[in-house]
């Protein structure tokens, strides 16, 4: 079920969890005043540096949720991914896969499960 909650991607020679969780969720309602509205944002990113700025902050704000709960949920102590390290460890030719990765772990997080009763029919 955690799967269906999340989406991965490669970050050098690692893979990176990315969950949207209610943490997040605020965060990202304070910079930009609606889930809804971070696809408008990207669109409107007037320059390639403006765009790389923000998928790196989504990413880096995503995969830090899964490894905090990693963390929490397991008593580990893992280190939180740093913008400057996605920044070296990532190329321009990435952004379109990260942006993909970003927007399916939005759709999932926010997803629910609606379980109707069964017809006797």
């Amino acid at each position: 079920m955690e799967n269906e909650r999340t989406s991965t991607i490669k970050i050098g020679k690692k893979e990176y969890e990315l969950i949207l969780t209610n943490k997040a969720t605020k965060e990202l309602n304070n910079k930009f005043g609606g889930l809804d509205k971070i696809g408008n944002k990207l669109a409107e990113a007037t320059n390639v540096a403006d765009q790389l700025d923000l998928v790196i902050w989504l990413i880096v704000l995503l995969a830090n949720q899964a490894i905090l709960r990693s963390n929490l949920e397991n008593g580990e102590s893992k280190e939180l991914l740093k913008e400057e390290d996605v920044e070296v460890l990532t190329s321009p030719a990435d952004l379109t896969t990260y942006t993909e990765a970003i927007m399916d772990c939005l759709v999932k997080g926010t997803n629910r499960e609606v379980k109707g009763e069964e017809s006797k029919n």
